[in-house]
């Protein structure tokens, strides 16, 4: 248990059960401090080190049709200056989010193309976590600008653009497939 424990930084209990092993070994190595109990059926070694993205990866064990998004994607994709306090999480209609106490999730509902268009799977504590590439989450900024405020979506788009982490065709591109080209236009022709 412990040896799976150090490969996998986050280990689940359906992770043990799959392998056979009752469930009942991980709340033993967690009374003898051996493991540490990250969450509701989250484990991990007590002396590992947590990253500064590990509520993303924490929150898409449990929400597995989830897709990281908004605010917590700006922050993966070092755009902005904005620092969520919750994790921002996609989620199909239907879905119901997962219950938990943290960290905090604001869910927004996406369907179509918009959900399933500009998924990338990044790596953190070796869970692959899917979460919106940067043009895709720019216009998810001019989309949802009523929640999050067309500051954050500005800065966003001028950040992607100046640091050359989405090119003016990819924005354009997904800014049709969010169905807010009209809205970005004077924008990118600004920008561009």
């Amino acid at each position: 248990m412990l040896k799976l424990a150090r490969e996998r930084p986050l280990l689940r209990t359906a992770d043990v059960a799959a392998l056979g092993v009752p469930t009942v070994v991980l709340t033993r190595l967690v009374r003898s401090g051996k493991l540490a109990r990250q969450g509701r059926g989250l484990f991990s070694l007590p002396e590992h080190r947590p990253s500064a993205l590990r509520t993303l990866a924490e929150v898409s064990l449990r929400a597995p049709r989830g897709v990281v998004c908004l605010l917590s994607a700006l922050r993966v994709h070092e755009i902005g200056t904005q620092a969520p306090f919750e994790v921002w999480l996609a989620l199909p209609p239907g879905v119901v989010p997962p219950r938990i106490g943290s960290p905090r999730l604001r869910v927004v509902r996406m369907s179509g193309k918009s959900i399933t268009e500009g998924i990338e799977r990044i790596e953190i504590e070796g869970v692959r976590v899917p979460v919106f590439n940067a043009a895709k989450t720019v216009a998810d900024c001019f989309k949802y600008r009523n929640k999050i405020g067309l500051d954050v979506a500005l800065e966003a788009l001028r950040e992607a653009h100046r640091a050359r982490k989405a090119t003016v065709d990819e924005l354009w591109r997904y800014a049709k497939i969010c169905r807010v080209a009209n809205v970005m236009r004077p924008y990118l022709e600004a920008v561009a």
